[in-house]
């Protein structure tokens, strides 16, 4: 039922979504969606559009996402969203449906025009989905998140704007194969207070080459006088067929480990002590920012419709999406293959989830959040591994309630994993990266 395994590193994988997509294989029945649907509960979905196109591609990034688009190409993928959509809608059903909160993610989504970003919720809405009553995030690049932009975005309903900074020093910048300057980062800042969407997030990173506690803070600093409703604070890690792959290796690398190990320590308590709530490993919040309104989706059980070729979806039976990659020839082949399908009525990948796999994605997918889960029903089926984890001084278990310690949500990325079961395990080791 449950495994024995001791990590070492405290980074062994960040663990946002459970399975990982490279443990979905091809689905050889195909299941149509209609079928997959029928029974399930569609009172509190998620609506997720994938837009995979960027101006560049940073050294660290390994998400499904391709450098630019030719002429035209952009409108072709909306085009292809709004027939997945139609079979998606046609999946659901008649009857009752509601979303409870959306999201654009990629990629950049606002690499999108302003008419087309106005086209995406278009279909959002055409989903269903009421954007000026649910959450929307929507994810930026300071490049991208220009006034046109940002004012369609507003108008919609945005909620939530997440710009991707990682750094406010250029030389930081460069070595994480990311060329932006500062000044052009704050001009986009300023651009996204202007627009007074509810929320702004900021992400971060630490561990890069060449930074040091002073330029951390220094980081942290400027983007505190922004006073973001959020901050993301990310540990850098060096991934396969990503930019800075050239310096990974495959031994461990201690130093490098406690090095980031510091940089986070000295971010949360930074944070903390600016009056910012820590609600996981990466995500802190300003403590008297603003409500974002009703938000009863719950990621560990409630579905998912996920629209775009690097999206999943979910159902309580099964995780599918399309094909996965990361090296730019592939996604390049795998954009144009989904641009070109007309029938999207069937799950082509995926992963079929039993009570086991269930049992896991909730632990994860709770346990890693700040305030922790009720005891009730986790202490008989994974009790190895939480008493292993009291035992390191990273999980209280204490009137009936499992909590991460501070040194519990520090080690995050070493605790997941820790929950992948055996098929899940061999799966990911088996996959042919491309």
């Amino acid at each position: 039922m449950t495994t024995n395994r001791v990590t070492e590193s405290p980074y062994q994988s960040y663990v946002y979504a459970y399975p990982h997509k490279t443990a979905y294989r091809k689905l050889d029945d195909r299941p149509p969606l209609t079928k997959l649907w029928a029974d399930e509960p569609k009172a509190a979905l998620s609506l997720y559009f994938h837009i995979p196109f960027c101006e560049v591609r940073c050294g660290f990034c390994n998400l499904f996402t391709r450098i630019g688009a030719p002429d035209g190409l952009t409108a072709a993928y909306l085009d292809a969203l709004e027939r997945q959509a139609a079979a998606a809608r046609e999946a659901l059903g008649p009857g009752d449906r509601r979303f409870a909160t959306a999201a654009f993610g990629g990629g950049t989504p606002t690499f999108l025009t302003a008419a087309e970003l106005d086209r995406l919720c278009d279909l959002a809405e055409d989903m269903g989905a009421d954007l000026h009553t649910i959450p929307l995030s929507v994810e930026a690049s300071p490049a991208t998140a220009t006034a046109d932009r940002l004012s369609v975005l507003a108008d919609r309903g945005t909620t939530r704007l997440s710009l991707g900074v990682q750094s406010f020093d250029d030389t930081e910048a460069r070595a994480a194969v990311r060329p932006q300057k500062r000044a052009d980062v704050e001009a986009a800042l300023g651009r996204i207070r202007d627009a007074a969407i509810p929320v702004l997030n900021i992400d971060l990173i630490y561990g890069i080459d060449g930074q040091t506690a002073a330029t951390w803070l220094n980081s942290l600093d400027a983007a505190l006088s922004w006073r973001p409703e959020e901050l993301y604070l990310y540990p850098l890690y060096v991934r396969p067929l990503t930019g800075l792959d050239r310096r990974a290796q495959d031994a461990p690398d201690p130093a490098w480990d406690q090095q980031r190990l510091r940089l986070y320590k000295l971010g949360r308590d930074h944070l903390l002590a600016h009056g910012y709530v820590q609600h996981s490993m990466r995500m802190f919040r300003r403590a008297d920012a603003p409500d974002q309104g009703a938000d009863d989706y719950a990621c560990q059980t409630d579905g998912m419709i996920g629209l775009g070729c690097g999206a999943r979806s979910y159902t309580r039976d099964l995780h599918y999406s399309f094909d996965y990659a990361v090296n730019m020839t592939e996604i390049r082949g795998i954009v144009d293959a989904y641009v070109a399908t007309e029938d999207f009525t069937h799950a082509e990948i995926g992963f079929e989830m039993d009570d086991d796999e269930r049992r896991r994605r909730y632990l994860l997918q709770s346990l890693l959040q700040a305030e922790g889960l009720p005891a009730v029903g986790q202490r008989e089926y994974f009790a190895p591994e939480l008493e292993r984890w009291v035992e390191r001084g990273w999980l209280t278990d204490t009137d009936d309630h499992l909590k991460l310690t501070p040194e519990g949500l520090a080690h995050s990325d070493a605790i997941g994993p820790e929950l992948f079961s055996p098929v899940v395990r061999h799966r990911m080791a088996e996959y042919e990266r491309k």
